[in-house]
């Protein structure tokens, strides 16, 4: 089991400062680069200050040069917002900086807010077709000269510069959730990374069995790596409450999703209210109660046993997810204690 930190520059008012938030951003990279993470992973999102990342290439720069030995993931690239010339170059441009230690995860992706202003209102639900002509062609461009006649993007022969250092080009990710995303990605010979989001540990179960049906399917391609990317806090023992204020942060963190991916408000300087609490009365995965045993919330050894259990399922990669609305303190403290008491119980693996 590898342990990778999921992380973005989260702003919910205007009392911090973004140049604030890019230092504690950091400061849990390091952290995580200290404490034997395999991976930071920054994604893309436009125009909204609870997840503030237009680009994870210039953040994810920064930290290949403060970092050795982390690899750098920009996951979730958003395709329909992507030329494959561009991001092909972008991502070996990076893997150069690194020195190879580039990754990429890539999505249709989910906000209609962001396709109307990114996409000219193209409707979020057709972007899977921008992703699927996308990764073969970005996979092209890396091995050298080619020429690209599709539906969406077309160019005369062209490759990706730079190279990128690693061959046949960085690992890739897909986003996957429905069966379709799941062959697709295992049959383009990419990784599959995955978020059960507010649910349980059934819908774990239900993505890794998408899974292994996909890599059934394609005895041709070696098997790749499955992620499975969590939101997670861990607090002591001697704190029994410790998971109320984690799950009261989750709870509000997915409301204010709500908000955003309903579109009904236009937001006020990058700012969206949370959606009511009472919209979610016929809802209880968004009750406190729910998340605290949905989300990875629990002391060390209760996480510990969780993480276990998706290791038997088959996951290779367990992501931090630390974007939850909390302080950058309670941040750090949560990181702290899953390095020092968790990532060792996997140590022999």
């Amino acid at each position: 089991m590898k342990f990778s930190l999921f992380v973005h520059m989260e702003r919910w008012d205007e009392e911090v400062g973004h140049q604030q938030l890019f230092e504690n951003l950091t400061e849990l990279a390091l952290m995580a680069e200290e404490g034997g993470f395999s991976t930071v992973w920054i994604g893309e999102h436009h125009a909204m200050e609870y997840t503030v990342s237009p680009s994870p290439m210039p953040q994810l720069a920064y930290l290949a040069a403060r970092t050795t030995r982390i690899r750098l993931g920009a996951g979730t690239l958003i395709a329909p917002f992507w030329n494959p010339i561009r991001a092909a170059g972008e991502c070996a441009l990076l893997d150069v900086i690194s020195g190879g230690r580039m990754e990429v995860g890539l999505a249709r992706g989910a906000y209609q807010f962001e396709f109307d202003r990114l996409a000219g209102g193209l409707p979020a639900t057709d972007g899977g077709k921008h992703l699927r002509e996308l990764v073969p062609a970005v996979q092209r461009l890396w091995e050298g000269d080619y020429a690209h006649d599709g539906e969406i993007w077309q160019f005369p022969t062209s490759t990706s510069v730079p190279a990128p250092v690693q061959q046949p080009g960085p690992p890739v990710w897909i986003a996957a959730r429905d069966p379709a995303s799941h062959d697709f990605a295992v049959a383009s010979g990419c990784n599959v990374m995955v978020t059960p989001l507010m649910k349980g540990d059934e819908e774990v179960e239900d993505l890794a069995r998408k899974f292994d049906v996909a890599v059934g399917n394609h005895p041709e391609q070696p098997r790749p790596k499955l992620m499975v990317l969590r939101h997670t806090h861990v607090h002591p023992v001697s704190d029994p409450d410790g998971w109320r204020p984690a799950a009261e942060a989750v709870a509000r963190y997915y409301r204010t999703f709500d908000a955003w991916f309903g579109n009904k408000k236009t937001p006020e300087n990058g700012l969206l209210e949370p959606s009511p609490v009472e919209k979610f009365a016929e809802r209880p995965e968004f009750e406190v109660d729910s998340l605290h045993k949905t989300a990875m919330i629990g002391t060390p050894e209760e996480v510990v046993e969780r993480i276990r259990y998706y290791e038997e399922l088959g996951v290779d990669e367990f992501s931090f997810w630390i974007d939850n609305g909390m302080t950058h303190e309670q941040k750090r403290a949560s990181l702290a204690l899953f390095i020092e008491q968790v990532v060792p119980a996997f140590a022999g693996d």
